[in-house]
């Protein structure tokens, strides 16, 4: 069976997007291929890495990419799900890629907003990886036929 592409975008594809390739490859991989890409490529967000580390998920030797690059590559996808908060999308700041099967649209806070110390930059982006994975495991459970919920003491 071939495995369906899904591409997460964001602005910069530092945080949001790669912890969400990361949760629906590990997820939901037998069915779906996750890749990410943003507006803007940069480096990954060291709060984010340390957010997926503490899940077992190694998210560190990932690249980020443009969305323009990726579409030059003419790779099709069966979604394209933006992750953009909602004020990234009323500044239409959140990229847009052009021919998908279907666009979904999962707003979450971006961790490059996070204020603060640290400790409590890492609480918030904990947070927001915590409601990726909640939102991957529902979508998962709409569209995968394979997909078997673990027990509940495994969700956050």
């Amino acid at each position: 069976m071939k495995k369906k592409k899904v591409l997460f975008i964001c602005v910069h594809n530092s945080a949001r997007s790669q912890m969400a390739e990361a949760w629906l490859n590990q997820i939901c991989g037998d069915e779906f291929e996750a890749q990410s890409a943003g507006l803007e490529a940069g480096t990954i967000d060291p709060l984010a890495i340390e957010a997926m580390r503490e899940m077992g998920i190694d998210i560190s030797r990932q690249q980020t990419r443009k969305v323009f690059d990726v579409w030059k590559t003419g790779s099709a996808f069966a979604y394209v799900v933006t992750v953009c908060s909602q004020a990234e999308k009323n500044a239409r700041a959140c990229p847009i890629f052009p021919g998908v099967t279907t666009g979904l649209s999962w707003p979450f806070p971006d961790p490059s907003s996070f204020r603060g110390s640290e400790a409590a930059r890492l609480e918030q982006t904990r947070q927001v990886r915590d409601f990726i994975k909640v939102r991957i495991e529902k979508w998962c459970d709409e569209v995968c036929p394979s997909f078997r919920r673990a027990p509940a003491e495994s969700r956050t």
